[in-house]
């Protein structure tokens, strides 16, 4: 009977080895071949020291509106009128909310649908006592050893400065679109774009504007985005997580340090903290994240590749893996962060009060409202109180790559790409952009930066050293460029 069980299970394991093979056999690319097209000639140098004079305004964004230095955004406003005449000519400039900027540049057909492209004016401050780690002055734009130093040069004067050489390059040319084209450079998206992005949305909102697609910041061009996966991969976000603060309350009666309770505001919010911490929401493989892996799944090596064609068997084995990493964690689940702890102000005093701060990146398919009744779920604790901080909000819906908007991203990025091996694929945006205030407008919202990160490059990001390639910033200046006319030529 025994030798029977073993023939039998040996003939399964065979007949599911063969259906495993076969299916990776069969599970091929399907990226379309897209020649290279030869742009125009960008003097990278020039553009480079135009992008670090825009570097060069403290444009620093604060939580506190007092905080602001008004005058370092005029400044900047002052710099793109005088830096790009054309510009300033041909295309009408609004003031939104006085420091953000909303640009129209007029096509020929006002019956085609617009496009609408975003950055930001804003950038974060530097963290105070690092300015020494700084290998050139974080406000200087210097551009020295093939780079372009400074805030923003990442996040997101970059994407402001690209599209509007992109314009003047454009202009130049005598090149008319034929889809109308905005340009909406928000001033506060480093603190949620209310002043800015929202307001510029209601305005084009209230004019019954419905572009095509809007693009926005968010992917980039990645190198060793994945095991198994050689080549460099274009992320165009096609969806970007909700945001959700909770700030946990205790009371307590206080007093001396030497005469404790048994447990002090201190204690219960820890143990509340750490309830939050080993009940994660549940992780999700499916959305924009598992039609990343179906475009990506293709092109890696064999092992990899069997597994990604073989996911009704091996998909708990890939949440288990991607649970494991914090940068794919944050890709397959709701993600819970303590940031903040606050309780008595002297080693001795117990503290009448004890709170924090809890962020929540909520994964598209999930609510603030569903978030929010888990972390009372989680804490069970009466005495805790829970307060949803401003700013909250449900991730965006997801956008077809199907449509008008990425095939039109996908064609761009691989016509102004050099390298034959260039991979695009949709992503999931765990932070947040603009472009969540945008997508009343359009059913087609996408998030990509035209540069590429390599190595280190993803520290530099809110971080010290932020820089750009003078080589990589030229390559954003063209693919611009070349998404005009592939988006409204």
């Amino acid at each position: 009977m025994w030798k029977k069980g073993i023939f039998i299970l040996s003939v399964a394991l065979v007949g599911l080895a063969a259906v495993l093979v076969v299916r990776t056999y069969r599970y091929t690319p399907h990226r379309e071949a897209v020649a290279a097209v030869h742009g125009p000639a960008v003097d990278g140098e020039a553009a480079a020291l135009r992008l670090g004079g825009a570097v060069a305004f403290p444009t620093v964004s604060h939580q506190v509106a007092e905080r602001i230095d008004s005058a370092a955004f005029r400044g900047l406003q002052a710099y793109l009128a005088e830096t790009f005449p054309r510009v300033q000519t041909a295309l009408r400039r609004e003031l939104v909310s006085d420091l953000s900027l909303l640009y129209t540049w007029p096509g020929s057909d006002t019956t085609l649908a617009p496009v609408l492209l975003l950055s930001h004016l804003d950038v974060v401050p530097v963290e105070a006592g690092t300015e020494t780690d700084w290998v050139r002055p974080p406000f200087s734009g210097e551009v020295s050893d093939g780079f372009v130093w400074g805030r923003g040069t990442l996040d997101d004067k970059v994407g402001v400065m690209g599209l509007l050489e992109a314009v003047e390059l454009s202009l130049a040319e005598g090149f008319v679109p034929t889809r109308t084209i905005y340009l909406a450079f928000g001033h506060d998206e480093e603190v949620g774009g209310r002043q800015g992005a929202v307001q510029m949305a209601a305005r084009l909102a209230a004019r019954g504007v419905q572009p095509a697609f809007v693009l926005d910041e968010g992917g980039a061009v990645m190198e060793g985005v994945l095991p198994g996966l050689t080549q460099p991969v274009a992320l165009i976000g096609i969806a970007e997580k909700g945001y959700m603060s909770v700030r946990l309350t205790v009371e307590g009666e206080g007093g001396h340090s030497s005469m404790p309770p048994p447990q002090t505001p201190v204690g219960i919010l820890g143990a509340a903290v750490a309830r939050l911490e080993a009940h994660p929401m549940p992780a999700r493989f499916d959305g924009a994240v598992a039609r990343m892996f179906d475009d990506l799944g293709p092109e890696m090596a064999f092992r990899e590749r069997m597994v990604f064609a073989n996911l009704w068997l091996f998909r708990p084995f890939i949440t288990m893996l991607l649970d494991d990493v914090p940068a794919s964690n944050a890709l397959i689940r709701t993600t819970t962060a303590p940031t903040m702890l606050s309780g008595s102000a002297k080693e001795n005093v117990l503290p009448a009060r004890a709170t924090a701060v809890v962020n929540f990146r909520i994964l598209p398919g999930e609510t603030v409202d569903g978030v929010l009744e888990h972390v009372h779920d989680a804490i069970d604790d009466a005495r805790v109180q829970v307060d949803v901080l401003p700013g909250a909000g449900d991730p965006s819906p997801v956008s077809a790559v199907d449509g008008f908007g990425f095939p039109v991203l996908a064609r761009t990025v691989r016509e102004t790409y050099p390298r034959d091996d260039l991979l695009v694929a949709p992503f999931l945006v765990v932070g947040a952009t603009d472009a969540r205030h945008y997508t009343g407008l359009s059913d087609e919202v996408f998030r990509f930066a035209p540069f590429t990160l390599r190595g280190d490059d993803r520290a530099r990001f809110h971080g010290t050293n932020e820089r750009i390639a003078v080589a990589d910033y030229a390559t954003v200046v063209r693919f611009y460029h070349r998404l005009f006319r592939n988006a409204a030529g």
